[in-house]
């Protein structure tokens, strides 16, 4: 034995004693369920109980299970099942190919017929009805997948023909593993691929793209609520300077620390931190008025300071240091997400003019910036 469970146990011709051409019906009814279960959608699990379902309730087997192994073909990693007798497994998952009789069949690579469990040295006992068992390799090409288990209360259940039939059921099985398999490849590829996309190369925090969607919901989302909106725009101070006098790897390690120090400012909040270009950086922070977001503000020039990097051309400090402008507005419908930025540029423009190293805030009211 190799896992267990409880189902049903159903009929058909196979139960009723029915000749060849019904085994046969039977057989094909099973085999184009089975084809067609990777084409549902769901995930690899929901696929094979389906097809243990289909074979405990179909044929005149006490338990119908798949077990799947891990990449390397060592551990034996899931295990889906069905029938009407309750089987306890040879142990807690993941347990090695070197025990029991699926572990027997996982190493060989080839089919195993137990006329008779009493007398196989691998079977391990989980029910006194079972009497005979047939383990099929899943195969694809050069892939063993795992390993399909049929056990029987019959001793002469598992004939030449039947067993040539469930080889046929294995076959089927595998192609729907893999080709379910390809599908989740895919489908995290793509995630894989999209998370890349709204993702800065260099800091590794959301980049404009990303910033702009984001925005735009925040907006929409903040329109329906009458909720307070807040962006932060942040400026290295003198950036050009830095990376002419101590070069553009430094610049960019420099770039990496706001980032990561906007993290810990903004940690804990539903605020999205990103790159909105060259060494400047877009902080969207819902439910914020310009006060709340303007302590944020101080509390990231703090940290940046705190942090003293060398900066030797700066006017303002020996350290790095940064400008940050405030906007905050209760959004409208009919208005841009757009005229929330032009404000924000607008008050960091004006803590550049003030000396640098500085927060700015201002609160849009009907369309009209008015600082704090």
């Amino acid at each position: 034995m190799s896992g267990g469970g409880r189902g049903t146990h159903g009929t058909g011709p196979l139960r009723r004693g029915g000749g060849a051409a019904a085994r046969g019906g039977v057989f094909a009814e099973i085999l184009a369920q089975v084809s067609g279960e990777a084409a549902q959608g769901e995930d690899l699990q929901a696929i094979l109980q389906r097809i243990v379902d289909c074979l405990a309730a179909r044929l005149p087997v006490a338990i119908a299970s798949i077990i799947l192994l891990d990449g390397d073909g060592g551990h034996f990693v899931q295990e889906v099942w069905a029938g009407r007798i309750d089987l306890a497994p040879p142990g807690a998952l993941p347990w090695p190919v070197t025990v029991g009789a699926a572990g027997r069949c996982a190493r060989s690579g080839c089919a195993q017929l137990i006329a008779d469990v009493r007398r196989d040295p691998d079977y391990v006992p989980g029910h006194r009805d079972v009497r005979s068992e047939y383990l099929v390799p899943i195969r694809h090409r050069d892939r063993l997948h795992g390993v399909l288990n049929l056990e029987s209360t019959q001793a002469g259940f598992f004939t030449a023909a039947v067993r040539r039939m469930f080889d046929a059921v294995a076959a089927q099985i595998a192609g729907t593993i893999h080709l379910a398999r390809v599908v989740l490849e895919l489908e995290q590829a793509n995630r894989k691929l999209q998370q890349l996309s709204m993702s800065d190369g260099l800091t590794g925090i959301a980049n404009r793209r990303c910033f702009d969607e984001h925005l735009d919901g925040a907006w929409r989302r903040h329109a329906r609520e009458q909720r307070w909106l807040a962006l932060l725009l942040v400026d290295a101070d003198c950036f050009k300077r830095l990376n002419d006098a101590c070069g553009h790897l430094y610049g960019d390690e420099c770039l990496r620390e706001i980032a990561r120090l906007c993290g810990e400012v903004f940690a804990g909040t539903e605020a999205l931190v990103a790159r909105y270009g060259g060494e400047e950086f877009a902080i969207v922070l819902p439910g914020a008025d310009a006060a709340e977001a303007r302590r944020f503000g101080d509390r990231l020039c703090r940290q940046v300071r705190w942090r003293a990097l060398v900066h030797p051309a700066s006017p303002v400090a020996p350290c790095l240091t940064v400008s940050v402008g405030v906007a905050a507005v209760r959004p409208h419908a009919a208005a841009l997400p757009s005229s929330l930025i032009a404000v924000a540029d607008r008050a960091l423009y004006a803590a550049k003019a003030a000396g640098r190293d500085r927060v700015v805030a201002r609160t849009v009211r009907r369309h009209t910036a008015l600082e704090d």
